[in-house]
């Protein structure tokens, strides 16, 4: 039985991944167990967690696979400095000891960082086990082969890998072949960012905010961005203007011809986002839904033969696209790869080494709702909750379920922490907040005092698979969080002569709907739908909910406070309770109430952390 170890590190979202003979077993980000958000650096812990929760020593793993191709990667940056040359030599000369000190020796480095993982493994043996993927060969193979496809179209989009930053593939059985391809500097990831950055937001997080910023705004930047930032061509293929950008050669994304072309500078992140912020979300938003809706089109008439198409890469994350695109109803069935991101590329490239060599039979999602990663018995929730002085209340599911229904029911915010945690950059149901979706302070109130983030930005509802479309326009399963779509026009509430003036964030003061804590301003929503068999515990409390509420609809939304990674332990969850106004956290068997609680526990920390 084959046993094959993944691994994605030293850029952002380091991760470790762990197959049995092609079986998903494990798989976990870094970041969730060094609690420093987007970690890049080698996975050990992940990976230690990986072989743990495997029952595998590392002497036992028959191949070790990285997710890119860094001598590869170093080519592209060395061409792209001789292109531009001698633009740029600042930052070329600052990045050169990186790669020659790691990057570019890595297969020595991870080596040594194996090698120190478990010294009785022989350094030959550790060699001969580690292999190498390329970087979107690594995405597209964690979105085909998880997914309950025998044939399908593969799309995957980013930033850049080692030159790709658009690949197509098909898939077919155990097999994936590039069919596609744009190279940098053209990306449309890149473009995406550079706006996320114009707009006063960190690049390879801030893009969600840039996604939820775009529909307070009018898109009247949109054809000014098609007619001078990027040209579309009929195969659905685009490529930049590049002299208004500056991310080949610079420190910056954006360059101070773009800052003309739109009328002002970039934004301090300190400074108000204002109405032309929001205008510029809503147009980069358009045009990138234009081009991705474009390009899908094109390949679904170049290629009948693949009536399924499948996502992964950090632009797979843009669920209001992702939502457009199934909308078209180009293609039979979309799937996507819920760590779309990098930490992904850990999972796909254990599994394009596996499929390179093994036949495969495709029986459902295999990515188990992506609970693939650490969990905890009640014996160490008790040890934990007891080291940190808490006081708990212990019962059975049934007893916590229907006291954790009245307490939604009245308003207050629940953390849930149970079973395995959720692999992906989404907390959907095992370590995430939830509250009820009818409270119409809800949205503010957990944005502000609970995440400590922007008041502007949306909540997700969860809702039962069964009930999905009595609220929602969406009639597919979305257990990942993937896809948006529109509240059903029977649960929206008419604006108000009032209400219809309102300009920028003066919207969020609008009701909406009947769920308006996870109603975006523009009627839509990031659905999440729940499977009782996939989740049973968050299935049946919000079939408990609809019981005592009438509604199977609630908030979910990760748990953590902003720029900390999603809680991994009991105590990183008890930190997040005593620390924010959540109100009660059920744990395992355990039910802790705010108010039970020893006051010189509550103790802010979201201070310590970085804005995002």
């Amino acid at each position: 039985m084959a046993t094959v170890l993944g691994i994605s590190a030293y850029y952002h979202d380091s991760a470790a991944a762990l197959l049995r003979d092609g079986k998903i077993v494990a798989a976990a980000q870094e970041e969730r167990f060094s609690r420093k958000k987007f970690d890049a650096d080698f996975p050990r812990r992940s990976i230690q967690f990986c072989l743990n929760f495997g029952g595998v020593k590392l002497c036992q793993v028959d191949a070790i696979v990285f997710y890119d191709k860094p001598f590869t990667k170093f080519d592209r940056i060395m061409e792209t400095w001789l292109e531009f040359a001698p633009k740029g030599f600042t930052n070329f000369r600052k990045s050169m000891p990186v790669w020659i000190k790691e990057k570019l020796f890595l297969k020595s480095l991870l080596l040594d960082e194996f090698s120190a993982l478990d010294e009785s493994v022989p350094r030959e043996k550790i060699r001969n086990a580690l292999k190498f993927s390329e970087h979107h060969l690594s995405h597209a193979a964690s979105a085909f082969y998880p997914s309950p496809f025998e044939k399908a179209l593969v799309l995957v989009l980013d930033g850049v890998g080692e030159w790709v930053t658009s690949s197509v593939f098909l898939g077919d059985k155990n097999q994936l072949r590039r069919a596609k391809e744009i190279r940098f500097p053209h990306s449309l990831g890149l473009l995406y960012s550079a706006f996320t950055e114009y707009c006063g937001f960190k690049v390879n997080s801030g893009e969600y905010k840039l996604m939820g910023l775009a529909p307070y705004g009018k898109p009247r930047f949109s054809d000014l961005i098609r007619q001078e930032v990027v040209r579309v061509f009929d195969d659905g293929s685009f490529s930049l203007r590049l002299d208004l950008f500056d991310y080949c050669t610079g420190m910056r994304m954006t360059g101070k011809k773009l800052h003309r072309l739109l009328g002002q500078g970039p934004r301090d992140p300190d400074a108000p986002v204002t109405e032309f912020h929001m205008d510029v979300a809503a147009s980069i938003q358009q045009v990138t839904e234009e081009i991705l809706l474009k390009m899908v089109e094109k390949l679904r008439k170049e290629f009948p033969d693949y009536p399924n198409l499948c996502l992964a890469g950090g632009v797979a994350l843009n669920c209001v696209a992702n939502g457009k695109i199934l909308r078209k109803k180009l293609f039979n069935q979309i799937w996507i790869q819920p760590a779309a991101g990098d930490a992904g590329g850990a999972l796909g490239a254990a599994l394009a080494y596996h499929y390179s060599m093994e036949n495969r039979q495709p029986s459902g999602d295999q990515m188990q709702g992506a609970f693939l990663g650490s969990q905890y018995s009640n014996e160490e929730i008790r040890r934990q909750i007891q080291e940190f002085g808490l006081v708990s209340r212990e019962g059975k599911q049934e007893q916590n379920l229907a006291a954790c229904a009245n307490l939604l029911n009245e308003g207050q915010v629940l953390g849930l922490f149970q079973g395995r945690m959720e692999f992906g950059p989404r907390a959907l149901g095992a370590r995430s907040i939830i509250a009820d979706a009818r409270n119409q302070s809800m949205q503010m109130d957990l944005n502000l005092k609970i995440k400590f983030r922007e008041g502007f930005r949306p909540f997700a509802p969860a809702v039962t698979q069964e009930k999905v479309g009595e609220w929602f326009d969406l009639n597919v399963e979305s257990p990942y969080m993937l896809l948006v779509d529109q509240i059903r026009a029977d649960r929206l509430i008419s604006e108000s002569s009032e209400e219809s003036k309102l300009r920028g964030f003066e919207k969020l003061k609008a009701r909406r709907s009947q769920i308006p804590a996870v109603t975006h301003v523009d009627g839509s929503a990031r659905i999440q739908t729940i499977d009782g068999t996939v989740n049973p515990v968050f299935y049946s409390l919000l079939q408990e909910f609809e019981k005592v509420s009438g509604c199977p609809v609630l908030v979910n939304t990760s748990f953590n406070v902003r720029s900390e990674p999603i809680v991994e332990s009991p105590t990183d969850a008890f930190r997040c309770f005593m620390g924010t106004d959540i109100d009660a956290l059920w744990i395992g068997d355990f039910l802790l109430l705010k108010k039970d609680q020893p006051a010189h526990l509550l103790k802010k920390y979201h201070h310590r952390f970085e804005k995002d």
